[in-house]
């Protein structure tokens, strides 16, 4: 049986189609305008689960970027401590190795060098006190802004705490030194080693049998850089890393998120064309009236 087919029939479907090429052009204009995929969840929920895992990726490589950053800034100031320290000692050795001629020097020459061996030992230990943030890097987790006493040459640090960022999603690092290590502790110290030396020149006594304590003091110190230059390379190279994985992740974004803008304009102009085809269509359609037939 064949239904009877109206007027209000006709126009009703009309409408219909009308409304759904309208709908059409809106959501790809709305897509060429945004250059995204979908807008929301619901349009698409594998693309959405796809780019909330990209997302959920790219904030882990950020925060690691982060945490790289403030890794290469602990171990470059420990680093350049170190090295203004190792030159420190290096000079402070020759100082006593000018000083162990004692018999040709005079009391002046002496106290010369005594005086100058004395700076050297303020310059290390201001090294050895150097700061990030208000946090030395040679003190572990303490916070106080001092690794050492400046009377004492006492360790205030919090022996044996470290200081660690996690670079990548399976490597830590650790960014300070054990400044007790590196520059000694109290008597045996760095600090107090030269202060010693320049007693003895003052004093007159031979300094020359002291050259083996400033070579193992100097040992200490190049043995500390070159652990700080280990850490310092490992970090760089997960820095080189986290910027490649950084890159592959923008354009799995893209690809995921943004859309082909080419295929979006093809599809917007054919949708175009279909709208207003449909509208002529319509429009002659919907001009048979009761007042056509009476006419």
């Amino acid at each position: 049986m064949i239904g009877r087919i109206t007027s209000s029939t006709v126009n009703q479907q009309a409408l219909r189609t009308l409304q759904a090429g309208l709908a059409d052009r809106a959501r790809l204009q709305d897509k060429a305008t945004s250059q995204l995929a979908i807008r929301t969840p619901s349009e698409d929920p594998t693309v959405a689960a796809a780019i909330l895992g990209v997302h959920g990726e790219q904030a882990r490589a950020s925060q690691y970027a982060r945490n790289i950053s403030d890794a290469l800034t602990w171990v470059t100031t420990a680093d350049t401590a170190l090295g203004a320290s190792v030159d420190l000692l290096n000079r402070a050795r020759d100082l006593t190795a000018q000083g162990a001629n004692s018999g040709a020097l005079s009391p002046a020459a002496r106290d010369s060098i005594a005086a100058e061996l004395e700076s050297v030992s303020r310059e290390l230990l201001a090294h050895a006190n150097t700061t990030v943030l208000g946090r030395t890097v040679f003190a572990g987790t303490d916070d106080s802004g001092r690794a050492f006493d400046s009377a004492t040459f006492a360790f205030t640090g919090v022996p044996g705490s470290t200081v660690d960022r996690r670079i990548s999603e399976n490597e830590t690092v650790r960014v300070d030194l054990d400044g007790a290590d590196a520059f000694g502790v109290g008597g045996s110290s760095v600090f107090a080693t030269l202060q010693g030396i320049a007693a003895d020149l003052r004093a007159g006594t031979e300094v020359g049998s002291r050259l083996a304590e400033v070579d193992v003091h100097l040992k200490q110190l190049v043995t500390a850089r070159g652990v700080t230059g280990a850490r310092q390379a490992q970090i760089e190279r997960a820095q080189a890393t986290n910027a490649s994985v950084g890159v592959d992740l923008e354009a799995r974004r893209a690809e995921v998120e943004n859309v082909d803008t080419l295929e979006v304009y093809i599809a917007l102009q054919s949708a175009e064309l279909v709208y207003q085809s449909a509208l002529q269509v319509t429009a002659k359609t919907l001009q048979t009236t009761l007042l056509e037939f009476v006419r």
